[in-house]
């Protein structure tokens, strides 16, 4: 299961989440969205704790962080 999910189509690029990121793993993509913009990923899912400094920071509420444990397990 995803701990994190981005909306990769409603993201504007602003690397926000990336600067808050404690442990690094938010990058941006290469590819474009639909938005002709690259949008921020994660392609270390395991390395993520689920703090949600990355949701918070995100003005375009694209970002969905689930916690372990959680219903949505």
């Amino acid at each position: 299961m995803l701990k994190v999910e981005f909306d990769e189509d409603r993201c504007k690029g602003c690397e926000l989440c990336t600067e808050v990121c404690p442990k690094h793993i938010v990058i941006m993509a290469e590819h474009l969205n639909a938005m002709g913009y690259h949008p921020a990923i994660v392609l270390e899912q395991e390395k993520c704790i689920s703090c949600g400094f990355c949701a918070r920071m995100c003005p375009d509420v694209a970002i969905t962080v689930r916690k372990e444990g959680g219903k949505d397990d």
